[in-house]
């Protein structure tokens, strides 16, 4: 049953939460709460064992009359998308000590019942449990954007809202139709993996579910409501859209799209990658042309995803592994990008790049630590975006030489445009707005610090966390062989 309480804890948080009201006090209250999750998770990841099947499992009936169930369990492809949730969420509340929010209680509330549904997403085991995940996840981000957002949000939340919606409908179709098909009549995920459905059938389901994942990702041409929703997200909304979110759309191409539809995936896995590999170039490309950096990082954001993309399309070992590690790396420091520039912003009240410039010499410690954050996300060795991108690069090319070397444009462009962003708006000559600009100090250090050891640590020593996902993904890919060969 420790499943079923790390799941509803969150919660258990936002109630509390929403009592502890808008005091000043309260936040330190919140944080701690926030902690729990994550302590349990930890002691979950000790016990939890990389070679076993799935494991904490918890199945309860729910709606017996339609065979949905409340069926959970964790293996090491969700532990990793768990740790990732509950590692975040505390992250991203700190980042919240030096800013004033109008009703704070609602908005912690919100960002606990996103993680609630998040990790549901990530451990159902059961198909209508995993779309009320889904849709659980998106209600309050939706709320927290429209609420605490920027200029126009309403307009570009609806954007957002209407796209992801969308998606989500064309997946409960494809839901709807494998119950159908399912002699058993539930919703059980190995029944599902079990169907033998016929080539034109996988096609179609195919693209359902893909529409879904890849509007959540997102990846071209599914991608134009995200630039916009993360400019005019507030900070820590925009967070928990890039930083985690998002993994949403990869894990359940992994977890739901791959073994259900194998024919359908290798059918149109072509034109994935294809798509996958214009969004890496598409998305570099405009990044090179962004004035504000945070616009930059979301541009950044999609070409990283594209990759990640391209490597499970690849459908082997290597892609596969490199895009479970890639998905920890990149929440990680998309989360440190974002955290930067909001920490820019309420210093000078501009992300325009620009209109900054010699920081570094007034702010020498945000300096050093943007700077790794930097190279963690240009893949420098050392770094956790290393390990990550080597693996997906090597997954590309044992698909496709040309595809590989396509899709490795993207370390080089990375490079060109984050650091070029990192040279404007740290380096060079004072101005007016950074002359007086101030160090880091407090929580903002602790944040920081956090999110450069974990991008050291895990560039250094990447061993547990491929030794967590390795056997997982290895049962999975042969899930999906041992389906193709027997359809031939």
């Amino acid at each position: 049953m420790e499943l079923f309480i790390l799941i509803f804890l969150p919660l258990a948080c936002a109630l509390i939460s929403a009592v502890l009201g808008n005091q000043k006090t309260s936040k330190r209250a919140v944080v701690a709460l926030s902690l729990f999750p994550l302590l349990l998770t930890i002691q979950l990841l000790f016990r939890f064992e990389a070679n076993a099947s799935t494991q904490f499992e918890v199945n309860l009936p729910w709606i017996k009359d339609l065979g949905i169930s409340f069926h959970a369990g964790i293996d090491g492809i969700s532990m990793l998308l768990v740790l990732l949730t509950n590692l975040l969420v505390p992250i991203i509340i700190l980042t919240t000590f030096n800013r004033e929010y109008k009703n704070q209680s609602a908005f912690f509330a919100l960002i606990f019942f996103m993680q609630s549904g998040l990790l549901l997403v990530f451990t159902a085991m059961d198909a209508f449990l995993f779309y009320i995940g889904w849709e659980a996840a998106l209600i309050p981000i939706y709320f927290i954007c429209a609420f605490w957002g920027g200029k126009d949000r309403i307009r570009i939340n609806m954007k957002f809202f209407v796209y992801t919606i969308a998606g989500s409908l064309f997946m409960l179709m494809g839901i709807i139709y494998l119950y159908l098909q399912n002699p058993a009549h539930n919703f059980e995920i190995q029944a599902f993996y079990a169907l033998n459905l016929d080539s034109a059938q996988q096609g179609w389901i195919f693209w359902a579910f893909f529409i879904a994942f890849a509007i959540k990702m997102p990846i071209f041409p599914f991608h134009t409501w995200q630039p916009d929703t993360y400019t005019a997200a507030p900070t820590q909304g925009t967070m928990l859209l890039s930083g985690i979110m998002l993994k949403m759309g990869i894990y359940g191409v992994i977890r739901w799209l791959l073994p259900i539809v194998p024919t359908g995936v290798q059918d149109w896995s072509c034109l994935a990658m294809v798509l996958s590999i214009i969004g890496i170039v598409y998305a570099s490309l405009i990044a090179f042309t962004q004035k504000d950096a945070k616009r930059l990082v979301a541009y950044s954001s999609i070409a990283h995803v594209g990759l990640i993309s391209a490597g499970i399309f690849a459908l082997n070992q290597q892609g596969m592994q490199g895009a479970m590690v890639q998905m920890l790396s990149h929440g990680i420091n998309v989360v440190g990008l974002f955290f930067v520039l909001d920490i820019i912003f309420s210093r000078v009240k501009t992300n325009k790049i620009e209109e900054l410039g010699g920081i570094a010499k007034v702010a020498p410690q945000l300096a050093i630590t943007f700077l790794i954050i930097v190279l963690g996300t240009v893949a420098l060795p050392g770094t956790n975006g290393f390990i990550g991108e080597f693996l997906l690069l090597m997954g590309v090319y044992n698909y496709g030489i040309w595809a590989a070397a396509i899709a490795g444009l993207t370390i080089i462009f990375g490079a060109v445009y984050m650091l070029r962003m990192y040279q404007n708006v740290m380096l060079g000559k004072t101005n007016e707005l950074t002359i007086t600009f101030t160090d880091i100090q407090g929580t903002e250090k602790l944040v920081l610090y956090i999110i450069c050891a974990l991008i050291i640590i895990l560039g250094v020593y990447p061993k547990p966390l491929l030794h967590l996902t390795e056997a997982s993904v290895q049962h999975l890919l042969e899930q999906v062989n041992q389906k193709l060969t027997s359809v031939k």
